[in-house]
Parts: structure tokens; C-alpha cells; sequence
């Protein structure tokens, strides 16, 4: 009885309530002036209490039903909201997958790739090979075009600037020709799925050689003048140059006249 009253509670108004105890009363009143006894006022006077009383017992049921109503309301649009982000978020993991979901394969066909380039440079190198080296040029163009279809593509880092983020530097390479941090040598090409990167380009990168340091020029080593020897005591004989001067009109002494 009470829950059922609690749902009848909306469909019952104050002037229903008191247009039904204003009828209660007149019955009464009525049967009592048929039976010619007085009224009895405490009788009516508690019922009317019971009825009020009811009254307003159903009204507080209906305020707290409000209540629950509200709530669960509130709950259902949370729970709703809850479940469309977890549709989208099933969506954009569904498209993750299959976007990149053969992303570990590829990575595993790159070393076929390394190796056909490795070949590539022995027979170019060799002048030897006319023939192995086409046959390799052309299985690595149709291994390359087929990645592509997947989205795995090559990218140059030749002469770029070096960006941590899509190249690996292996080492330093002192060049004059290049401008310092600028990729020099690319040792392996990188490669992008789509928009992400699967492997960085391994590079070398260039910077200024080091300044030589000026070392002092040896002194010019002058030969030393020794002065000549004296002549020995006795001889009054001037001395005689080692190399004397010769010329046609010197007469040689002790000649014929």
C-alpha cells in the first residue's frame, strides 16, 4: 500500500483533499441529525488529523522520489557520455591497428634492403658484375615499390641539417666544405610508415677541423768565419791567395823571354 500510494501521490490535490473531507463531514453530520445524536468533534477532528497527516507523508514520498529521479538522470547521462568516448577510443584503436599494425614486419624486411644496396655498391665498384648488379637493382626496386604500398618509404638525410629526431649520429667528421651539425655521410638510410618514423637515418655529421697551432721557424744558421792562418815565422813572403785570379795578360813568372 505504501509504494502504491507513493505512485498516486502526484495525481492527488489539496482542493481533492479537502473537497473529500469537506463531504466526510456533511455524511456525518447528516447521519448524525437522521439518528438525532449530537456530532462527535473529537472523532472527525482526528480523522481530518489522520488525513493531514497522510497527506503529507505522500507529499515527502514524492519529493524524495523527485530526488531519485533526478539522480538516476544524472547517472544515465554519465553513463551514456562514458560509453561514446569508449566507442571512439575502440575507433581510433581500430584504425591505429590497421594503419600500422604491420609495422614490425616492414621493420624485419629492412635488412633485406640494406644487403641488396650493399651489393649494389660491390658491383659498382668491381665494374665486374653487369649483370648480378641489374638483377639486384631491379629486385630491390620491386621490394621498394611494394613497401611503398604498404606506406613504408625512404627518406635522403644527405646535406640536411641534423635533426635528433629522425637522425642517429654515429660520429663527427671534420670537413671544410660543410657547415658545422650538417649530415656529411649518410651510412643507412631512414625510413617513415605513413607519418612515423621506423628507423632514423644513421649519419655522420660534420664540424670545423681543428685550429693548427703556428710553430716558431728554426733560425738561419749563418757558417762561421775562421780567420787564416799565420804564416810560419821566418817566411817574409806575403801570403798568396789559395785561388788566384787568371787572366791572359798575367805573365807567368819564370817563363822564356
Amino acid at each position: 500500500m505504501g509504494s502504491e500510494t507513493g505512485k498516486f501521490s502526484a495525481d492527488i490535490g489539496e482542493d481533492v483533499i479537502a473537497a473529500a473531507l469537506e463531504s466526510v463531514e456533511k455524511q456525518r453530520q447528516a447521519g448524525s441529525a437522521e439518528s438525532g445524536a449530537p456530532p462527535v468533534e473529537d472523532g472527525a477532528a482526528a480523522e481530518i488529523a489522520a488525513l493531514r497527516a497522510r497527506v503529507e507523508a505522500l507529499e515527502a514520498r514524492e519529493r524524495e522520489l523527485s530526488t531519485q529521479l533526478d539522480q538516476e538522470r544524472e547517472r544515465t547521462l554519465r553513463a551514456l557520455a562514458d560509453l561514446d568516448n569508449a566507442r571512439k577510443r575502440a575507433q581510433r584503436d581500430r584504425e591505429e591497428v590497421v594503419r600500422y599494425g604491420l609495422e614490425r614486419v616492414l621493420k624485419d624486411l629492412l635488412p633485406v634492403i640494406d644487403n641488396l644496396d650493399r651489393a649494389l655498391d660491390l658491383g659498382d665498384r668491381s665494374g665486374n658484375w653487369e649483370g648480378l648488379a641489374e638483377g639486384v637493382r631491379m629486385t630491390r626496386k620491386l621490394l621498394e615499390d611494394t613497401l611503398a604500398k604498404q606506406g613504408l618509404k625512404a627518406f635522403s638525410a644527405r646535406g640536411q641539417p641534423f635533426d635528433p629526431h629522425v637522425h642517429e649520429a654515429m660520429g663527427h667528421e671534420e670537413r671544410e666544405d660543410l657547415a658545422p651539425n650538417v649530415v656529411s655521410t649518410e651510412m643507412l638510410r631512414g625510413f617513415t610508415l605513413h607519418d612515423r618514423l621506423v628507423r632514423p637515418a644513421l649519419v655522420m655529421v660534420a664540424r670545423r677541423p681543428a685550429p693548427v697551432s703556428a710553430s716558431p721557424a728554426p733560425e738561419a744558421s749563418t757558417p762561421s768565419q775562421e780567420p787564416a792562418a799565420p804564416a810560419p815565422s821566418g817566411d817574409t813572403r806575403p801570403a798568396v791567395a789559395d785561388n788566384p785570379p787568371t787572366s791572359p795578360e798575367t805573365e807567368v813568372p819564370g817563363g822564356n823571354t
